[in-house]
């Protein structure tokens, strides 16, 4: 159930086969130190809602709980989180276990499962709320949605556009979008001392009410930095 995770590029999330691939090739050429062993980041996909895939779904919880997943924020297994393999971060799907019917709903925040065949790696409480976590791994569907009205209401997010050790480096960046971008800021982070991400300076751009408002954003900023994604303002 515990799988390690990092980042993709795919040309529709539908195109499994062709998706996987690219996966497998940028995965060797972009592997980056970041999240722990688990992390590496590289161009993602725009998610379609109501895009589906079938596959294996399996779970993870320890030793990951407490660590920082792939978009930074701190793992809880009893969240209602997931890692996909190219997924953007900040996509909501439903799972829909095929045997049972049984659904949930999970936020897309980490990378992974790297094993043949599965598709999909749950939190601890959302492989609970399907009755997942004897079996290990389920036959499912996993069909892209909107995000929550609960989820976001009163919750701004922005577009993380690098993340480097140094000050210095995070400031000259900023002082590069800055006048072609509005709210441009850098932000500390701490080491994590169980583990995914050392300490670093993170450049944010953007600080707008909706997913799809920071969407627009990262669209303006993919081609000089296709390593960017979308996070919730708040996460440290």
């Amino acid at each position: 159930m515990n799988t390690r995770r990092t980042d993709p590029v795919a040309t529709e999330f539908g195109n499994r086969a062709s998706a996987r691939s690219a996966f497998a090739a940028l995965f060797l050429l972009t592997l980056l130190s970041a999240c722990g062993s688990r992390n590496a980041t590289v161009r993602v996909p725009v998610a379609r809602i109501g895009a589906t895939e079938e596959g294996i779904a399996s779970w993870y919880g320890e030793p990951y709980h407490g660590r920082r997943a792939a978009n930074g924020e701190i793992f809880d297994m009893e969240q209602f989180t997931a890692a996909h393999p190219s997924l953007p971060f900040e996509t909501w799907v439903r799972v829909r276990l095929l045997a049972t019917k049984k659904e949930t709903q999970v936020r897309i925040t980490d990378r992974g499962p790297f094993v043949k065949g599965r598709i999909i790696d749950l939190s601890r409480a959302a492989a609970r709320d399907i009755d997942l976590l004897r079996p290990g791994t389920a036959n499912v569907r996993v069909i892209v949605i909107a995000p929550p009205r609960s989820y976001l209401r009163g919750r701004q997010f922005t577009v993380q556009v690098s993340s480097v050790p140094a000050k210095a480096r995070a400031e000259s960046l900023q002082r590069q979008l800055a006048p072609s971008h509005k709210n441009v800021s850098i932000r500390h982070r701490d080491a994590n001392p169980k583990g995914g991400h050392a300490e670093a300076w993170r450049v944010l751009v953007g600080r707008e009410d909706s997913p799809a408002a920071a969407q627009r954003v990262l669209e303006r900023l993919r081609d000089k930095f296709p390593n960017a994604f979308i996070v919730p303002w708040n996460v440290e």
